[in-house]
Parts: C-alpha cells; sequence; structure tokens
C-alpha cells in the first residue's frame, strides 16, 4: 500500500485525544476539528466537506439595507418581539410568490437563524398536548436538530425514507401516527444530506396523515428553491418550491437566511405559522400559560424567552432580500446555483474511482445537483471510509449522524475552491489504488 498524503499515526493520534470510540459517530464540529487539527500539523491542505456552511458572499442587497439600519440608530432599539412589520409583509409576500400559499403576514415570525425558529417550534408543538410528547424525524436529516430535543430532553422517532419512498411513505409513516403519541413530523425539502426532495405525492401524504392524526408538520426549507433540475426564481410564476401548506393547515415554514441568500453569520430566518394553526388553542398550552394561542405563546411566551427578539439590523437585512425577489429584482438562486456546478464536477471524481452515490435517485429520476450529495466505498462503513478519507486530508461526515441507515457519507460543496478539484482527483486515484475493487 503506498504512503497516504497524511500520515496515518498523525490522525490515529488526533482521533485518541478527542476521545471518539466509533468516528461513524463524530459530530460536525468533532470531524472540523480534527481536520484543521492534522492539517496544521502536517502542512497539508484538507479537502473540507463536513461543515454545510455557506461558502459564497452575502447577499449586498441585504448587507445595503442592514448597514443603513445601523447608521440610523436601530441597534440602540429592542426589537418588537413579533417582528419587523416590513419583514413580516414580505415574508408573506415570499411564500405567496415561491409557494404559491397564502398566509397572513402575523404569522411570519423572525428567528435567529432556522435553529431557533426549530428548537420554539420543537418546544411549543411538544407542549400543546400532553398525551403527544414525541417529535417524528423523517430521515436522513440535520444532527443538530435531534441534538436540541436531547438538550429540552424530548423524546422523538425517526425512520430512513430510503426505502419509503412515494406510496410507500403512507403506510410507514402511518404507523408511527397511529400511535397517537406524535406532536410534530419534520424533515427537510431539499433534504439534508442526500438531496433527495420530496415530491407533491409524499407531501399530500404527509399532510393528509397530519390532517387526520392532528399532528404539526415542520418543513423545513433551509435550502430554499435549491433543486435546481427545474427554475424555480421567478416570483408569482409556476413552477413553484413543492410544500406540505397546500395539504395541511398543520404546518409551519421554516425559511431561512443562510443558504439561499448567504446570510448565515447574522442568524436571520422566518419562521411561518399557518393562519389557522397561529389562531388554535390547545389544551397543554392554556393549563401551562393560562391561555393564548399556538401563536401567540410561539411568540410571547417561548421565543420572548429564549432571545427576547431577534437581531433588529439583520431583520432590515432580510425584508430588503426578500423584498427584491419578491419584486423580481434579485434573482437569488442565479448566486447559489454555484453549488450545483460544484456538485456535479467532485461526484464525477468520486465515480470515476470507484465511489457510488448512496442516494442516487429520486423516484427514478437522477438526484439533483446541490449543496450536499452522499458517497460510499464498495466493502467498507460509514465510520470506515470517514476515517480512512482523513489520511487523505478529506474530511465529511458519516451518515450515521443523520438518521440514515445506509453505509456512506455526507459531503458538502460549499468550500471547495477550484484549485482543490485536481488535488481532490489525484487522491482519490491514490485512494482507489489503495483499496481495490474486488
Amino acid at each position: 500500500m503506498k504512503d497516504t498524503p497524511i500520515k496515518r499515526h498523525l490522525i490515529d493520534q488526533t482521533i485518541s485525544e478527542f476521545q471518539i470510540v466509533d468516528f461513524s459517530k463524530a459530530t460536525i464540529r468533532e470531524v472540523k476539528a480534527i481536520a484543521a487539527k492534522a492539517e496544521a500539523a502536517s502542512g497539508v491542505e484538507f479537502i473540507k466537506m463536513e461543515m454545510g456552511v455557506p461558502g459564497l458572499p452575502a447577499s449586498a442587497v441585504g448587507v445595503k439595507a442592514e448597514i443603513e439600519a445601523l447608521q440610523n440608530g436601530i441597534a440602540s432599539l429592542y426589537p418588537d418581539i413579533n417582528g419587523l412589520p416590513e419583514l413580516k409583509q414580505e415574508a408573506s409576500r415570499f411564500i405567496k410568490a415561491f409557494i404559491n400559499v397564502d398566509l397572513k403576514a402575523e404569522g411570519c415570525v423572525p428567528v435567529t437563524g432556522s435553529m431557533q425558529g426549530t428548537f420554539a417550534s420543537f418546544l411549543t408543538c411538544s407542549q400543546c398536548n400532553e398525551e403527544k410528547d414525541t417529535i417524528l424525524f423523517i430521515d436522513p436529516g440535520f444532527p443538530v436538530q435531534k441534538q436540541q430535543l436531547l438538550v429540552m430532553g424530548q423524546k422523538y422517532e425517526t425512520f430512513d425514507v430510503y426505502d419509503y419512498r412515494g406510496e410507500k411513505l403512507q403506510a410507514k409513516l402511518e404507523s408511527y401516527l397511529q400511535k397517537g403519541n406524535i406532536s410534530a413530523i419534520i424533515y427537510s425539502n431539499p433534504n439534508n444530506p442526500s438531496w433527495i426532495c420530496l415530491n407533491d405525492e409524499e407531501l399530500r401524504i404527509i399532510g393528509q396523515l397530519a390532517t387526520r392524526y392532528d399532528v404539526i408538520v415542520l418543513e423545513d426549507l433551509a435550502y430554499f428553491a435549491m433543486d435546481f433540475r427545474e427554475n424555480l426564481s421567478t416570483p408569482f410564476e409556476a413552477p413553484y418550491q413543492p410544500t406540505v401548506a397546500h395539504y395541511t393547515d398543520n404546518y409551519i415554514l421554516l425559511i431561512s437566511g443562510s443558504k439561499a441568500f448567504s446570510y448565515a453569520g447574522q442568524r436571520i430566518g422566518v419562521s411561518c405559522i399557518s393562519d389557522k394553526l397561529y389562531h388554535r388553542s390547545y389544551p397543554g398550552l392554556t393549563k401551562r400559560y393560562g391561555g393564548g394561542t399556538f401563536g401567540t405563546v410561539f411568540i410571547h411566551r417561548v421565543l420572548y424567552a429564549l432571545s427576547s427578539g431577534t437581531s433588529h439590523s439583520a431583520q432590515f437585512a432580510m425584508a430588503a432580500m426578500l423584498k427584491a425577489a419578491n419584486d423580481g429584482e434579485y434573482n437569488f438562486l442565479d448566486e447559489v446555483k454555484v453549488y450545483g456546478e460544484r456538485a456535479h464536477r467532485l461526484k464525477e471524481i468520486f465515480l470515476r474511482h470507484g465511489f457510488h452515490l448512496v442516494y442516487d435517485n429520486d423516484l427514478g429520476k437522477p438526484i439533483a445537483d446541490g449543496f450536499y450529495f452522499t458517497i460510499g466505498y464498495p466493502g467498507m462503513t460509514s465510520g470506515e471510509l470517514a476515517k480512512e478519507l482523513m489520511y487523505y486530508g478529506v474530511s465529511a461526515i458519516s451518515l450515521v449522524t443523520t438518521g440514515s441507515h445506509q453505509e456512506g457519507l455526507r459531503a458538502c460543496t460549499s468550500f471547495i475552491g477550484e484549485h482543490q478539484y485536481a488535488e481532490l482527483d489525484r487522491r482519490m486515484s491514490l485512494f482507489a489504488e489503495n483499496h481495490p475493487l474486488k
């Protein structure tokens, strides 16, 4: 076996220092920290694909609006806990323009990034009905959302959607909901990490079952309209971003400024609560808080306790970005299409050297090129492949941490530099030579 770009003992020693027994369960931050330490010690640049962090400049529209707001003295004022009126209105318009759903501005609530939106949603949903104490994940998914539930001591269940696409989803989903303990269902669309996109048939199944069993759907739209197989970027014109909101009134749409607008650093998003859910009362909320509806409890009890509002200046930025998109003056998807182009090039390199795509098709169609993709190598488990690639200066996270039952890794395209494609090709050629396929 030829020597690897980074000495094996260096990686092994670093992993040992972090006291990680099973590398398949290493978190995103642990993989990042190990890669950084090994890179510094070896002097060999890592090809980093573990972090799902935007790698593009922030939207100039947002930056300009936020600077103007700061210069006008907005930093000295607490934001209204309900949110900046202009942002709420533009979020409502954005949902109509790009999803084709009517949702009043009152239910569009600024949050400190979608991470806070999911945390607040989990808390509120789990308090509605004492008998419904469990969140259901349609996995694979964002690992940190399960960490949020661990932090708050909430129960969750999960299943890997890999074998339950299309009409198969109905029976699988209903097998959980008929137990009567599920308060909410969460999934991402496009999906982190597989980049599969639930279609209208699947969303109809989720929506109808949510209504039948009275559970709330949390639709994580962190990668809003980033299914680049269709042009979803023209406001108020089809095709639109698919959504469960067409099939149930029990939903919260989680819209993030981080990826589609590359505005991750300011921690800004909008949680959009359906009109009917916003005004609904629940016995659990009445018992706990003495009254209030789902929407008012979400804002005036939960969000107020978490952060007393969302960064005032960042709300001006988000409002400006949404308005420009709604008015057709700013095609936000044009700026992020580069992720799809990177994924196409990276997949080609891995596939040429014996790797395969784990989630390789979307109900018979090729998987979209986007922010993430998933790779496996014959004969290797998730943990083995993740660790082995570290010796070649390539870092990615195991699918185990995403709730997937498949063997492989999640790779993110956001930090790939132009000079790294040729280097990745060289390293994967060496990898294939050292791991010949039988």
